[in-house]
């Protein structure tokens, strides 16, 4: 039998439907259903990108959560990627995760992710930022990566959990926020949400 580090007291929906947030929380041995948002994103004006970040967690934890005829806890996220000022989301397309990769390259930029945990007895947010520095990449880099289809539901174009995760020469922060959720963060906030707990033995 798996061993865990967490059992859950209460139960937990994730308001995404991205297989990299499923996925962090799945190792922890939490428990949660899937039940993604479903809204359109407003356009990022007049606020700064982590705040930006931060609205369309809420506004994404808040939707389902009015949908839901239960009592559970909603964890919604957003992750956005700032190179040089500018908002890097998920490449429209082929020429469009090019130009991501391009300006990734040979430069140091951000990562924000936005988290908003919504339910009746309380709630919690928090903006987490990550420094990414890439390596100076070479034309017939960008377009072996390219070539992978990696980069096309991925913010900024990559992945630092699969192939791209060679281009990058350090990290500055939580690796877990760039991958789409700070496991710090949003451990310590269903905990102290009592969400979650400890396993108190191996035998629970």
């Amino acid at each position: 039998m798996r061993r865990r580090i967490f059992r859950n007291l209460k139960k937990l929906i994730l308001a995404s439907q991205s297989p990299r947030r499923k996925e962090l929380l799945e190792q922890l041995g939490i428990a949660f259903s899937v039940n993604p948002a479903k809204l359109k994103e407003p356009p990022p004006e007049g606020v700064s990108p982590e705040r930006y970040a931060l609205k369309l967690a809420n506004l994404k934890a808040k939707e389902v959560l009015s949908r839901l005829q239960e009592e559970c806890f909603v964890l919604a996220a957003d992750t956005i990627v700032v190179c040089e000022g500018k908002i890097l989301g998920k490449p429209k397309d082929y020429l469009h995760a090019k130009e991501m990769l391009e300006l990734l390259s040979g430069r140091a930029h951000e990562v924000y992710t936005a988290y908003a945990l919504f339910g009746p007895q309380g709630q919690r947010e928090n903006i987490v930022k990550t420094e990414v520095y890439f390596k100076k990449l070479a034309e017939k880099e960008i377009l072996a990566y390219l070539n992978t289809q990696e980069p096309w539901d991925k913010a900024g174009a990559y992945a630092i959990q699969g192939m791209a995760s060679y281009m990058v020469e350090r990290v500055a922060g939580s690796v877990t926020n760039v991958i789409g959720l700070p496991l710090k963060e949003v451990v310590e906030d269903l905990l102290a949400l009592k969400v979650i707990t400890f396993y108190e033995n191996d035998r629970e």
